[in-house]
């Protein structure tokens, strides 16, 4: 049996407060899945697409089979950090979004890409269609943890501590908007765990 540390218990208390639309606070982590269920999440279509499984020990969000995108509806990211843990199969691809439209369809807005033996030639850690990363920094059938860094105009998107994307985007594309997870097509398989996230004060570089 695991032993609930201290520090799981508060983060416990935060995601709980969260999803009871109390404030969360600026400058602290807050993680996005309380390890039973998808509550504090929204598919945009095809919600078969997502479900709570026990990958590797751990509970985990596995999506397979549809194109869908899973939205923390929870609060939007102007300035703010998105990480998470994740593991794809051989030739699935899959997503991270940030500052996202909820919508049908591909959603407005950035992506940090998730994909290491897929087809598409971009691979994990680029940021969809403004940075694009052709090596692999990680196997299939292996975790990993993608962590994204958004503050104004500036994105920096790491892999296993490791900047991939260091980018400033002078357009302002998003500049608000929803973090979610991608489905991206009937043949992929991705598994995400320990997804947090943290608002980070507006205007801070």
């Amino acid at each position: 049996m695991k032993k609930t540390s201290i520090c799981g218990f508060a983060l416990g208390l935060a995601l709980a407060g969260a999803l009871a639309g109390q404030p969360i606070r600026t400058g602290e982590w807050v993680p996005m899945f309380n390890g039973k269920n998808l509550d504090g999440w929204k598919a945009n279509e095809n919600p078969q697409a997502w479900e709570v499984v026990i990958e590797d020990g751990q509970p985990a969000i596995k999506t397979t089979g549809y194109r869908s995108h899973l939205f923390w509806m929870v609060e939007e990211c102007e300035d703010c950090e998105f990480k998470a843990e994740f593991k794809t199969t051989d030739g699935s691809n899959s997503g991270m979004y940030f500052r996202a439209e909820f919508g049908p369809g591909w959603p407005k807005g950035y992506e940090a890409q998730v994909n290491a033996t897929h087809t598409d030639p971009v691979k994990t850690g680029s940021l969809y269609n403004f940075h694009k990363n052709f090596t692999s920094p990680h196997k299939p059938d292996e975790w990993a943890t993608q962590h994204i860094i958004v503050r104004g105009n500036h994105i920096v998107i790491k892999v296993n501590d490791q900047v991939i994307t260091d980018y400033v985007d002078e357009k302002n594309t998003y500049t608000k908007g929803w973090l979610a997870l991608q489905g991206h097509d009937p043949k992929s398989t991705t598994y995400y765990r320990n997804l947090y996230y943290k608002r980070l004060p507006k205007g801070e570089k």
